[in-house]
């Protein structure tokens, strides 16, 4: 089983606020005590933070209940109860929160980032406050509010500057692998990645920046073929798309087409995100089949050409990648 989860539903309860207090004082030597009745302490919030430590869902997978602590009613000598304990929901950079309607609650983006999703009740008002010169002792104090409740939707998304976009056996987790120090599982055969891989590229003079080999899109994709929307929901959040056309490829410019056409069904404005097109596998080809590959394509597009295996390209690919990055081209 896979420990990269995405998507989590939890049915969530905020606490109900502690009633006020209706006391009044009773003393020995103050027979006619007024009012002295105390607030109720405020519900426990359920409330989402980011933990940038964590790169998955999978802690939450199991979770099908939360409920938040109720506020303390109030008390006697205008003590107010004590309010209900939050509870923390930690989630990665890049979880967005939904409701029932399915509209976004929030989303997290810095680590230690809060968000209340479900605000508790409101403690009640004690009876001092309900004191006037025409009720001195007034019996009433305010109930607690109820707090709110109802099902979260979690939903990640990854963040990485650079998101790399391919059919199956593009060359991404190559790619990745001859980067980074991600160990992406590599095989010759089609989805060998199922989930997200995360890869820290160290470039010049000591700066990084950050890949992510996403699972290959199909056509067909953006209505939910294959691991259609999961695998379209975490490029969203890529600063820069690299697609990658294999070598190999019968038509390398149809592939970019039906890949640039996934993305735009799924999201339109993801074709408004920067990219660039670089041909893998490129250590099968001499410098005449590259100048045919290059025909293929529209005179604007620059085709960038590497090998993961044998290391092609990579220093330009690298070059590339973070010139645009930093819009240093």
């Amino acid at each position: 089983m896979s420990n990269f989860v995405d998507y989590v539903k939890i049915h969530c309860k905020s606490g109900h606020g502690g009633a006020g207090s209706a006391h009044l004082r009773r003393e020995k030597y103050i027979p006619k005590g007024g009012p002295d009745g105390g607030d109720g302490g405020r519900g426990g919030h359920i409330i989402m933070k980011g933990n940038e430590q964590e790169w998955t869902l999978l802690p939450l997978r199991y979770t099908r209940h939360l409920k938040a602590e109720r506020g303390e009613n109030g008390g006697k000598n205008q003590l107010t109860g004590r309010d209900g304990n939050d509870v923390y929901i930690e989630v990665p950079l890049g979880t967005i929160a939904k409701n029932e309607e399915g509209t976004v609650i929030g989303e997290i983006l810095e680590d230690k980032q809060e968000i209340i999703l479900l605000r508790g009740g409101k403690g009640g008002l004690g009876n001092e406050h309900f004191k006037s010169s025409t009720n001195q002792t007034p019996r009433y104090a305010q109930p607690g509010l109820p707090g709110e409740e109802g099902y979260i939707t979690f939903e990640l998304k990854i963040l990485a500057d650079v998101g790399l976009v391919g059919f199956p056996n593009a060359g991404k987790s190559t790619l990745l692998a001859s980067v980074s120090a991600a160990k992406p599982k590599i095989a010759d055969y089609a989805f060998t990645t199922l989930v997200p891989n995360l890869g820290m590229v160290n470039y010049r003079n000591h700066t990084s920046f950050i890949m992510a080999d996403i699972p290959g899109i199909i056509e067909g994709a953006a209505e939910g073929k294959g691991i259609g929307h999961r695998f379209l929901r975490h490029i969203e959040r890529n600063s820069l798309l690299l697609f990658l056309i294999p070598a190999d490829s019968q038509d390398h410019y149809k592939e970019f087409q039906i890949l640039e056409n996934e993305l735009k069904k799924y999201n339109p404005e993801l074709l408004e995100k920067d990219y660039l097109v670089s041909i893998s596998k490129s250590d099968i080809l001499d410098e005449e089949l590259k100048k045919e590959i290059i025909k293929e394509f529209p005179e604007k597009f620059q085709l960038l050409f590497f090998s993961g295996i044998t290391g092609e390209g990579i220093i330009e690919l690298k070059d590339a990648l973070w010139r645009r990055l930093h819009n240093e081209n």
